[in-house]
């Protein structure tokens, strides 16, 4: 199986990028399953019903979140009507939504997509390592699920890390997301789940983390908020990770970051 996780989209630009690009990616590289984390797709902070359709026409067969799942209000309800969105499965028991879901595939497979939560320098929430340990045993890898990819947003490393090897062997993919900054540690880890701490962001990387730069580096020089965050809204980078499975077992065999825009361009995987 053919697999693209997309990063953060932040904003008008970030999901320019993804309807530019992402049609042309899922034909010529012939891909099984699209994940792309939209928690910033409205204006950098949550997701809109609108934008969640606009994601899933561009070729997303899943929709992940993070800390802004509930940013835009509308969350909250149209969630439960969004089969395909998934917000932190250790949010608190009774949030609306879901934290995993098990989608069909463009060639017709099952895959398991699951989105967690980090705690460290975050809010607490309950503990991300039982919770995604009992999603992946509700619906094991090469049984139940073809691919299992586990969406971990989080601001550690080291956390991100700790879940990449708690989930060896049982997912296909352990990604970080949150920091909209893409490391350059993909591979494949020694029970074979592929791993990067993070995806990075689609959004315009001449930024800071997505926002335009002067009111971020004003709190820094000044201490103290002036005006809100607005998204950048230059050309935007797509960011993310590509991994081919094993039929047999929905294992890793290959990894290879993506980054397609003006920033950090790179041509397809050489796998592909």
């Amino acid at each position: 199986m053919r697999i693209l996780f997309v990063g953060d989209v932040v904003g008008r630009s970030g999901r320019a990028a993804v309807s530019e690009t992402l049609p042309g990616l899922i034909r010529d590289w012939k891909l099984d399953l699209v994940v792309v984390n939209g928690e910033n797709a409205a204006g950098g902070f949550g997701i809109t019903e609108a934008i969640y359709q606009e994601l899933l026409d561009c070729g997303a067969d899943a929709i992940t979140l993070g800390n802004h799942s509930w940013d835009q209000r509308e969350a909250l309800v149209f969630i439960e009507r969004a089969p395909k969105l998934i917000r932190p499965a250790n949010f608190p028991v009774g949030t609306p939504g879901r934290g995993a879901a098990l989608i069909e595939t463009k060639n017709g497979k099952r895959a398991l997509v699951v989105n967690g939560i980090g705690r460290i320098f975050m809010q607490a929430f309950d503990d991300p390592f039982t919770t995604i340990d009992r999603e992946l045993n509700a619906c094991p890898l090469g049984e139940a699920a073809d691919a299992v990819i586990v969406d971990f947003h989080a601001e550690a490393s080291s956390e991100k890390q700790a879940i990449g090897y708690f989930c060896d062997g049982r997912a296909s993919l352990v990604v970080g997301t949150h920091t909209h900054v893409p490391t350059s540690d993909h591979r494949i880890l020694p029970a074979g789940t592929a791993y990067m701490t993070d995806a990075g962001m689609t959004g315009d990387y001449q930024s800071i983390i997505g926002m335009q730069k002067d009111e971020p580096l004003g709190r820094f020089l000044r201490g103290y908020p002036a005006a809100r965050f607005e998204p950048a809204d230059g050309v935007a980078t797509l960011s993310g990770v590509a991994v081919e499975t094993d039929d047999n077992s929905g294992l890793a065999l290959k990894v290879a970051p993506v980054r397609l825009g003006p920033i950090m361009d790179r041509a397809a995987p050489d796998f592909w």
